[in-house]
């Protein structure tokens, strides 16, 4: 299974390719971030996001995307805008016919580290040892997405209801 994992943000988002090679082996293919530009206008700033989405969409054919849920524990600023990206990949990955998935933050500390409340420099830790990295992929944007992408290979969410879903999105096609 390939897992294409996204950390929405309006400034960087994080975005990472994870797949299975077998039980409890997982090896990463693709990982980075995008970004736009502060100061432009809101609406172009999203379709820089859904261009370069759909660019990693459809070089690397996910299976499925898991996408961090936004929270509104955030300012409302902060939230409005993670809310934003993230529409933009729940959209993309519905008009492609690809499952998605939201995990909560916590989720995949706990996936990831063996705790919820883990910290930033623990998770980005464990992602370098899960995936057997030289380093940690800076920046931290990029590492939250591939540990998406594991929390999802490892959580095994719903697998046969997204294996379901994506049929049943394809044939409204």
């Amino acid at each position: 299974m390939r897992v294409l994992g996204i950390d929405p943000g309006l400034t960087r988002c994080g975005i990472g390719i994870v797949d299975s090679t077998g039980p409890q082996k997982l090896e990463m293919v693709g990982v980075g971030v995008i970004k736009t530009d502060p100061d432009a206008p809101l609406e172009l700033r999203l379709f820089e996001l859904e261009k370069e989405i759909q660019v990693w969409i459809k070089k690397f054919k996910p299976d499925v995307i898991a996408v961090e849920r936004v929270f509104s524990h955030l300012n409302v600023k902060t939230a409005m805008a993670t809310g934003q990206a993230a529409g933009v990949a729940l959209l993309l990955a519905a008009k492609a016919g690809i499952p998605v998935v939201m995990h909560t933050p916590s989720e995949v500390k706990a996936a990831v580290t063996g705790s919820g409340r883990a910290d930033k420099k623990q998770v980005a830790n464990m992602v370098k040892r899960l995936l057997k990295l030289r380093e940690i992929p800076k920046p931290v944007d990029s590492t939250d997405a591939l540990a998406l992408a594991i929390c999802h290979h490892w959580r095994g969410v719903g697998n046969a209801r997204l294996a379901t879903a994506k049929k049943k999105a394809i044939k409204k096609r």
